[in-house]
């Protein structure tokens, strides 16, 4: 149910089917122009696509012009209460205005931003957040938020369109995330303009990143929503950023840089994996292109579960695999798992192709089957499924999988049906 209407800020599209945008908010006093800046500039670098900053004084007006002027990706001012702060704005340069149509002073005060960004073709980003609804809606507010919520959005859009003025996103949030869904999803029905999506004060990096992951992932798994801001209790903007993107890139709207892989460890686990997915993360930031990059805790299960990263390591006591589209590349001795892992990665990015030495392939295999052999004892659900699809493939007939002795599960009582 992606949007119908199409607006530009900046060069950058929102709606109207365009690749959702990632967007945050500078942490720093914006009339502090080296430090603004200096946030700018990482933020862009970690992928936003837009940038807010927050406009309450003149002072911060006065730097806006030439934000604007250096800043690598439009910027868009935060504007509340006061109008002619907005106007200001707009004749700074600001690529969008956020405007409150509820908290701004009356219709005649928004007809005057209107007017001012339809001549200067400014777009707006208008909404409210569930702690600044219409005084009118509060009683709704009580009886039910999101129809509250939806209530005051479509008032505003109304309201805009009065004004001949539809050069606009829409944002409705709420710190509740169910509330956020639910609103959301009543309003991408009613409305055709885009909708910026976020959970409002979501919380800590840890927090509020797993509630933003649900609230706006649900959304845009539906189709909802053209443009996210992950709204974190950091000073650093460019954590928004990163995880706004990892959301993005788990659900296969957009590419950008690699993808980790890594198993949850078990008790098979034989080396520190904590420190190396950490630092195999930590250096993943520098490459661009979407490889996929696995880590897997034990050889037990093979790297067949992997066996679709473009790289991976395999562990074990004292040993790893480093391996290629499931297939072994060397052995190498632990402590040199995430460097020979990151020399693979460097000659496929210089050669454009996985170059593979036989005779270290092949003394990789054999490590991996004796490992296996090892531990051929350990029935897992992954095993037991190759033993019912190997059986299955024996007796021809794959309509009727075979059944195993439950004395021979480890997990005795549970059935794995695979196919």
């Amino acid at each position: 149910m992606a949007s119908k209407r199409q607006i530009f800020v900046g060069g950058v599209p929102v709606g109207g089917g365009a690749p959702v945008v990632v967007q945050t908010m500078t942490k720093t006093e914006t009339a502090n122009l080296s430090a603004t800046l200096e946030q700018i500039r990482a933020v862009a670098d970690a992928g936003a696509d837009l940038v807010r900053v927050a406009l309450p004084r003149d002072q911060d007006v006065l730097a806006l012009r030439t934000i604007v002027a250096e800043s690598p990706i439009p910027v868009i001012a935060d504007i509340h209460f006061n109008h002619t702060l907005a106007l200001k704005a707009i004749d700074a340069g600001a690529h969008c205005i956020r405007l409150n149509p509820g908290n701004i002073g009356g219709r005649d005060k928004v007809a005057e931003v209107a007017e001012r960004a339809r001549t200067a073709k400014v777009p707006m980003r208008i909404g409210v957040n569930s702690g600044s609804l219409p005084k009118h809606l509060h009683a709704l507010e009580r009886q039910n938020p999101v129809e509250a919520l939806v209530a005051a959005a479509i008032e505003f859009v109304e309201l805009m369109e009065s004004l001949d003025f539809e050069n606009f996103k829409v944002s409705i949030k709420s710190t509740n995330v169910p509330n956020t869904i639910a609103a959301n999803r009543l309003l991408a029905a009613k409305i055709p303009y885009p909708l910026h999506l976020g959970i409002t004060e979501a919380g800590t990096k840890w927090s509020g990143s797993l509630k933003s992951a649900v609230g706006l992932g649900t959304l845009l798994a539906d189709g909802i929503g053209d443009t996210i801001r992950i709204s974190l209790s950091t000073f650093h903007a460019e954590e928004e950023v990163k995880v706004a993107w990892e959301i993005l890139k788990a659900l296969g709207l957009r590419e950008r840089g690699p993808v980790l892989i890594a198993c949850p460890t078990c008790g098979r686990l034989q080396f520190d994996m904590d420190t190396v997915v950490n630092e195999i993360e930590h250096r993943l930031e520098a490459y661009e292109d979407a490889i996929e990059v696995a880590v897997l805790g034990c050889a037990v299960n093979g790297i067949g579960e992997a066996s679709h990263a473009d790289f991976g390591i395999t562990g074990a006591k004292n040993e790893g695999l480093i391996f290629s589209q499931g297939k072994p590349l060397r052995k190498v001795p632990q402590d040199r798992l995430v460097d020979a892992l990151f020399e693979e990665i460097d000659r496929f990015h210089e050669r454009g192709s996985v170059e593979v030495d036989a005779s270290e392939a092949a003394a990789g295999a054999a490590w991996l089957e004796r490992i296996e052999q090892e531990n051929a004892g350990d029935l897992t659900p992954e095993k037991l499924a190759a033993l019912e699809a190997a059986a299955a493939a024996a007796a021809e007939d794959i309509t009727a999988p075979p059944t195993l002795d439950e004395a021979a599960s480890p997990t005795a009582g549970r059935r794995f049906s695979r196919t």
